[in-house]
This record gives C-alpha cells, sequence and structure tokens, in this order.
C-alpha cells in the first residue's frame, strides 16, 4: 500500500537536498530556491511537473514502478534510497546487484559533468543506459534499443548496420572481442543469467557467433585505440577510458582524442553539428 504522506515527504527532503550543479544543471544568476525546482526535477525524471507536483502534495495516481524508477534516478538516489522509495510508493524494489539499470549517485556525478566529451554509461553486456550529447553525435542513439537488442554484442552479430561505424578491416577482431567478452560474462553470471540468454540467442541467429562461441576464446580485450568511420568526419581515432562501478558492474566509458590530433578537430566539429551528424 502506497504511504502517500511518507512518499510526499522523502520526495521534498530529496529535491531540497540536491543543488543544481549536483545534476549538471546551470544555477543561474537570480536563483532563490535552496534546491531544485520541482520543474527541474520533472525534467530529470522524464515526467510532467504537475505530475511530480502531485506526488509531492500527496495527490494524484499510484505511481507505476517504471515511473518511482525514473525519480530515482533522477534524484540520485543511492540502492539503499532507491529501494526505500519503492516500498513508499507500494512496491517491491528491484533487485539489486550486476545487472540492473540504477545508476550510483557518484557515477552520475561525473557524468553530468562530461558535457562537452564522448562519453556513455555502459552494463556488463554492453547496453548503454545514458550518453552525452556528443556521445549520441559520435556513435549514434545507443539507449533507443529494447529487448535483447540492447545489448551492442547482439546487434553486432544480428544487424549489419551496427557495422557501419567500424572499419571494415577491424571487423573479426571486434567479433572475436564481443564474444570472448559475452563469454566472461556468463561464465561470471552462470547457465541461468541473462548473459546466457544472449549466448543462446546468438547462437540461434548467427553462423559467425557460432563459429567463435565453439572456439571458447576468452580475454580477447579492446584495442587501446578505437577506430570508428562516422558518415560526416570520416575516420575518428579515440583513446578509451573507463571507470568501473563494481557494485552494479556499470562502466563509464570517455573518449578523447590527442590534443592536436585530426581526431580532435573532428569531435571539434562533432560537437558544433551535434545531432544533425548522429549515424
Amino acid at each position: 500500500m502506497i504511504d502517500r504522506t511518507g512518499l510526499a515527504e522523502f520526495l521534498r527532503r530529496r529535491r531540497e537536498a540536491l543543488q543544481p550543479e549536483d545534476v549538471g544543471l546551470p544555477r543561474g544568476r537570480r536563483r532563490r530556491t535552496g534546491g531544485l525546482r520541482r520543474e527541474e526535477v520533472a525534467v530529470l525524471c522524464h515526467m510532467s511537473t504537475d505530475y511530480y507536483a502531485r506526488l509531492e502534495r500527496q495527490r494524484g495516481p499510484h505511481p507505476s514502478a517504471q515511473m518511482i524508477a525514473s525519480i530515482a534516478q533522477g534524484l540520485h538516489l543511492t540502492l539503499e534510497e532507491r529501494d526505500h522509495l519503492f516500498r513508499l510508493a507500494g512496491h517491491e524494489p528491484p533487485s539489486t546487484g550486476p545487472g540492473g539499470d540504477h545508476l550510483s549517485p557518484g557515477v552520475l556525478r561525473i557524468f553530468d559533468r562530461l558535457t562537452d566529451t564522448p562519453a556513455e554509461i555502459v552494463t556488463e553486456l554492453g547496453e548503454t543506459l545514458r550518453q552525452t550529447s556528443l556521445g549520441v553525435a559520435l556513435l549514434g542513439d545507443n539507449g533507443r534499443y529494447s529487448g535483447p537488442s540492447r545489448s551492442i554484442g547482439y546487434r553486432w552479430f544480428t544487424d549489419p548496420v551496427a557495422r557501419d561505424l567500424v572499419p571494415p578491416e577491424d571487423h573479426a577482431f571486434t567479433s572475436r572481442m564481443y564474444a570472448s567478452g559475452l563469454r566472461r560474462v556468463l561464465t561470471l553470471r552462470g547457465p541461468g543469467s541473462r548473459a546466457a540468454e544472449l549466448a543462446r540467442l546468438l547462437t540461434d541467429r548467427s553462423e559467425e557467433f557460432r563459429d567463435l562461441w565453439a572456439a571458447h576464446e576468452i580475454g580477447v580485450r579492446p584495442r587501446d585505440v578505437k577506430r570508428y568511420l562516422h558518415p560526416t568526419v570520416g575516420l575518428v581515432e579515440l583513446s578509451c577510458q573507463v571507470m568501473l562501478d563494481p557494485e552494479q558492474a556499470h562502466s563509464l566509458l570517455v573518449y578523447t582524442a590527442e590534443p592536436g590530433s585530426e581526431s580532435s578537430e573532428k569531435l571539434r566539429l562533432l560537437s558544433v553539428v551535434g545531432a544533425s551528424a548522429t549515424p
């Protein structure tokens, strides 16, 4: 059963505790609000201001579990705070541990500051949870997929379009890398895991994957320099720095070019043309 009073008070306290700079928003010169405004939280949670305001006023419909998950992420809640919010709203909290979509506040704080850098947050199965605007311009909107297609490795073996960004001479290595990476996760998570389900689906749908899977290759790591064949700016060579959140098995990937290089200039161009250059 929903605890409307507790839910409203918890939401209000968490909103008041956050500052604009905590969530990547500008403060503005004439700001008088101590924390975030309701309309700012609504934007972060992907809902209308009216809907969010009614929750704080103990009114409105019973929020769905999906809506509560969106609020938990928008307010940068910890896992414990997220679970508390679910219970206040009358829902059973999602399972914790690797494979969840809830992003830790620490990872989000870093991500929110990467406004001029290609970056993304991905799961251990290569599912994109967040991208910066420059990340979308470089790699396309990888967060738009659903089902098994959320995994870049799954798309690599089942959708030819997924290979357009990678130079043809890198295709064989990339296939080996994705097959090896999936085997590592499956071994770690076990036969009943989502990794096992992806392996089963790919075995059914891709002859190339079947051959690579039968080889049992392990330990094929990404190269130090990633190469992308972008349709607008051409070949871009980037280093990829990785920060791992071990509790959720999420990785923050930050793509950088050598200062003064041709690729650095191409990233600058992408930052100007933005979404119109999206692959």
